[in-house]
């Protein structure tokens, strides 16, 4: 009996040695497991999605922005200012847009202006509960450098009705076209809500500055017939020594359109123009306003601008607003 009796407890007592120690190493094992989250987490990164957009080249032949009732007649004569209009729609039509991985004037990547990725944009996407119960998404973009060119520039008649306008087949010149070659740079955007003030903000510098070259707009009135032309305008942050541009820009739509707030560097910003030809002289068949001869074929020389600031508002904040809206 006592033997038994003894085996009885002893049994029991195995038997709760076994609930707790199953108990503390299930403990255990979970406590383990959430510290190896926590480390994995802290070695990983955040969450989020991240999106590489991996594009060498786009190829546009045309894009046709349309003003569906043009400008109106009004009650002017031949010779006034604002005189011609139809009210009929018409079209601005930009002709063969080529956008390109940056390259040297060699013909080589110009490594210095692409992302270390090689992509076209990496983008990395989070979202946010916020503060005050005012969640948004956050997308913080890098964007490699681009070489831009655009053919000819022209204004267009066009017919038919909204949703389906068509461009005609008369046109007239007003850009002879130019490039552009920007400079590796960073935006951040913010949508819901935007505690960073603004929908998109570029508080970065575009590496090597901004570069418009070969600009030539057209006089096409009857009296005239030549061009202003600039061979390059290269702008650079004030006393910066690589050339670079700074980019502190805000980009919000607001109920009156889309306001940009741009040039707000306290330095100031450079501007050098080269080889600006007024007229353009005789221009060959296939030539440019680049290409002319004789009277008016040749430049007034270079134009420099130092330390540019500009302000808006009665309180002169920094910068300059540029609204874009319909009418």
């Amino acid at each position: 009996m006592k033997k038994n009796a003894l085996g009885r407890v002893q049994m029991k007592l195995f038997t709760k040695l076994a609930l707790v120690s199953a108990v503390a190493i299930s403990s255990n094992a979970m406590a383990m497991q959430a510290m190896d989250d926590a480390a994995l987490s802290s070695t990983t990164g955040q969450d989020g999605i991240s999106i590489g957009i991996g594009i060498s080249k786009v190829d546009i032949e045309k894009v046709h922005i349309f003003d569906g009732d043009g400008l109106a007649a009004g009650s002017l004569t031949a010779g006034q200012p604002g005189f011609g209009g139809t009210g009929t729609v018409g079209a601005i039509t930009l002709n063969d847009v080529v956008l390109t991985a940056p390259h040297t004037s060699a013909g080589a990547l110009d490594t210095t202006r692409m992302l270390a990725s090689g992509n076209l944009a990496d983008l990395a996407i989070d979202t946010d509960s916020g503060a005050g119960g005012k969640p948004f998404l956050n997308v913080a973009a890098s964007v490699s450098g681009l070489d831009i060119s655009l053919g000819k520039i022209e204004v267009n008649d066009a017919s038919g009705t909204s949703g389906a306008y068509v461009a005609g087949t008369a046109s007239a010149e007003i850009l002879s076209g130019l490039s552009l070659k920007t400079g590796k740079m960073t935006a951040n955007v913010q949508l819901g809500n935007t505690p960073q003030g603004a929908m998109i903000k570029l508080s970065d510098a575009m590496v090597g500055g901004l570069e418009i070259n070969q600009l030539a707009i057209k006089d096409a009135s009857t009296g005239g017939g030549g061009y202003i032309a600039l061979g390059g305008i290269k702008l650079s942050d004030n006393g910066n020594t690589n050339g670079d541009l700074s980019l502190d820009a805000d980009i919000a739509v607001k109920p009156e359109g889309l306001a940009i707030t741009a040039m707000k560097n306290a330095t100031g910003t450079d501007i050098y123009i080269t080889k600006v030809v007024l007229g353009g002289g005789t221009i060959a068949a296939g030539g440019t306003a680049f290409t002319g001869t004789g009277v008016g074929s040749k430049s007034i020389g270079d134009v420099a601008i130092s330390g540019m600031k500009v302000f808006n508002g009665a309180g002169l904040a920094p910068g300059a607003v540029i609204t874009i809206s319909g009418h």
